[in-house]
């Protein structure tokens, strides 16, 4: 209903400035009439995208990759010292919370190493320059990331890449406490690289307890995987798993039918194991965006390209089918209307194959900074065309972009239209429902007290226990001012979203002169939220 007032309001104006440009022109030349036609056209398509651009949604997953591997976003050279890496990361934090970003995926365990202190694997050389040398002060990377994000009302979603071993062939390097030294029989070479390999039982046991190490320790809201399973074909190269196909594969006669059981039981062995140990962290995988052409499968989409189906064995669409995902990400690194693979189709084919659980896009913003002759993306309306699609389809939740640096020098102004239009105001990630669908109960006594200092100065009690007695994570905090319609559904109202139990609220951004009036929701660890609490009302002199 607000955006059709808005539309219907935003209309009458146009047409009143189209009447009075015309009422005001004198007899024309056809060229010069078609001039005026078009100038008014734009006038019109640009008052229309500031109404999608502005009425965004309350909910949408506004995430960006933050990529340790190579040192890609963060820290910006391996062995820094670590009170360097703690302002590099803060200072990162701060450019995505600015951007509009309500989320960080983190990468944590890029080749069978970590960032984080409670680990039973070495820690990474991109972090401290040597594999197993630990920070100097200690500290944990992983612990101050949460704790950083938190801060700034973002959910911290942990990355593990589950099969990469290592990232070159400088097996020399590896520390002797690596895996690869300590079960070689667990590896096969490909392209160089070690890499676990996903048929041997014992091999998805220790991945699980390598994951359930960081959900057990660690206050991260979702664990998160990437798109290499079985690596990407390389011409030349075989996959030498032949002797485990030998040992365990009794009952396939194909060892690719075999090689997507081994995937997808480590995808459902994770998701139950998640579940059971922690049942609000989400669980969500970033796979190739092109599950099976339609030329190789009729349930495929209208492209032609690499598939994960048939190059990495990973059948991301079963997992969503089966309910062992709670978040898909499919990385559609596309531009619209591409012709071997259209984002636009591929958005489509995606959100008809989601089963109920959620949809966050990859969108391909290092692309922004490509300098490829007919590159698309070297049109400023290109990504935000995109986001305006993804808008425009109720089975879709969000977005992550790719990566976090790629949006740091502004590419085509992209990073200023997330701030000032797409991402504006705040928004809480979606609830779901088959995680947790019992919303807390409202904050109780609030109240409010304009002070000489031009603040108002919010105060509250916590609400009593939920119907399930989990207990409050954070709140939302509304604010009207005089005339204003009471609505807590347009993010426009939101002052802030805060992830944390503090029952009190200082609003530094008040006028003198103006009559306020605010109402505070209570959310949980899944953000589900809350009635409203009683509304209170302020004059600030």
């Amino acid at each position: 209903m607000y955006f059709c007032r808005r539309f219907v309001f935003v209309l009458l104006l146009l047409s009143t400035y189209i009447f009075r440009v015309y009422a005001q022109q004198p007899v024309q030349s056809p060229a010069k009439a078609d001039s005026q036609a078009k100038k008014t056209d734009k006038i019109i398509l640009k008052a229309i995208d500031s109404i999608r651009t502005k009425t965004e949604p309350k909910r949408e997953f506004r995430a960006a990759w933050v990529a340790t591997v190579e040192n890609i976003d963060w820290p910006s050279a391996p062995g820094l010292p670590v009170e360097q890496q703690k302002r590099e990361l803060t200072t990162l934090f701060d450019f995505l919370q600015d951007a509009g970003m309500n989320a960080i995926i983190f990468q944590i365990r890029p080749a069978a190493d970590a960032f984080y202190a409670k680990s039973r694997e070495p820690w990474s050389k991109w972090l401290t320059g040597k594999q197993g040398l630990a920070p100097d002060p200690a500290y944990d990377p992983l612990e101050f990331a949460i704790s950083e994000a938190h801060k700034r009302g973002m959910e911290l979603h942990a990355w593990f890449n589950p099969y990469r071993a290592t990232n070159d062939n400088k097996y020399s390097a590896l520390s002797p406490t690596h895996i690869t030294n300590i079960k070689p029989e667990w590896f096969f070479t490909y392209g160089g690289k070690k890499q676990f390999d996903p048929g041997i039982p014992e091999v998805r046991d220790y991945i699980v307890k390598v994951f359930l190490d960081v959900v057990d320790n660690y206050d991260i809201d979702g664990v998160h995987m990437d798109d290499y399973f079985y690596p990407y074909e390389i011409s030349g190269q075989y996959i030498n798993d032949a002797a485990t196909f030998k040992a365990y594969g009794a009952g396939f006669t194909d060892i690719k039918d075999w090689r997507r059981h081994n995937v997808d039981t480590l995808i459902e062995m994770l998701s139950d194991s998640i579940h059971q140990h922690k049942p609000r962290v989400k669980f969500g995988v970033s796979p190739f965006g092109i599950w099976a052409n339609a030329y190789q499968n009729p349930e495929g989409s209208v492209t032609h390209g690499g598939a994960s189906y048939y190059e990495t064995f990973a059948d991301s669409r079963k997992w969503m089918k089966e309910g062992w995902l709670d978040y898909i990400t499919p990385q559609l690194y596309w531009p619209l209307n591409d012709r071997s693979a259209a984002f636009n189709n591929l958005v489509d084919w995606w959100s008809d194959n989601t089963y109920n659980r959620h949809l966050y896009v990859g969108m391909a913003a290092y692309r922004l900074n490509e300098r490829r002759k007919g590159s698309k993306f070297k049109d400023p309306a290109a990504m935000p065309d995109e986001i305006k699609y993804l808008r425009d389809n109720p089975r879709v939740q969000g977005s992550v972009y790719f990566s976090a640096k790629s949006l740091e020098n502004n590419p085509l102004g992209f990073t200023d239209s997330l701030k000032d239009n797409y991402y504006k105001y705040p928004a809480l990630p979606p609830e779901m429902l088959w995680l947790d669908s019992v919303p807390p109960n409202p904050p109780v006594a609030l109240t409010a007290l304009a002070t000489p200092k031009n603040t108002v100065e919010l105060k509250w009690a916590t609400p009593v226990p939920a119907k399930d007695n989990e207990p409050v994570y954070g709140y939302v905090i509304y604010r009207f001012e005089a005339g204003d319609k009471i609505d807590t559904d347009d993010p426009q109202n939101i002052l802030n979203i805060e992830y944390n139990t503090n029952t009190s609220y200082t609003d530094d951004s008040v006028e003198k002169g103006k009559t306020y009036r605010y109402i505070v929701t209570a959310i949980d660890r899944l953000k589900n939220e809350s009635e409203a609490s009683t509304m209170v009302t302020v004059d600030v002199h």
